[in-house]
């Protein structure tokens, strides 16, 4: 298991005042998790990780994430999983050691002492 990184907390992206996803990393990996919703067969959602890119929805539907990844991951590795309503996907990084400052473009990057901390 790869040690965190400080702070030892999750970082949240949040859109019209929901939270889309929630997020952390460790020197290795980036861990993002989204809270599924109810009443949806697990075995409908899906996740295909791409080296820069990262796709995630429930089949028949439009992608709930379709963004490019703001650093490069290796993709093979990398996983996700459904537990307890929560989507986990571990996305391990190509460049082992490098800080993100946000997993995918498009969303506000961390404040610089956030960055530092990391």
């Amino acid at each position: 298991m790869s040690e965190k990184l400080a702070p030892d907390k999750r970082h949240g992206f949040i859109h019209n005042g929901q939270t889309v996803f929630e997020w952390d990393q460790t020197l290795e990996e980036t861990n993002v998790y989204i809270s599924l919703p109810q009443n949806v067969p697990t075995k409908l959602f899906y996740c295909k990780i791409e080296p820069k890119h990262l796709e995630v929805g429930i089949k028949g539907s439009s992608p709930y994430l379709n963004h490019d990844l703001t650093c490069p991951v290796k993709a093979d590795p990398s996983f996700w999983t459904l537990e307890d309503e929560v989507m986990h996907i571990t996305l391990h990084k190509r460049d082992t050691g490098q800080t993100w400052p946000l997993p995918r473009y498009g969303q506000g990057e961390l404040d610089p002492l956030s960055v530092d901390q990391e």
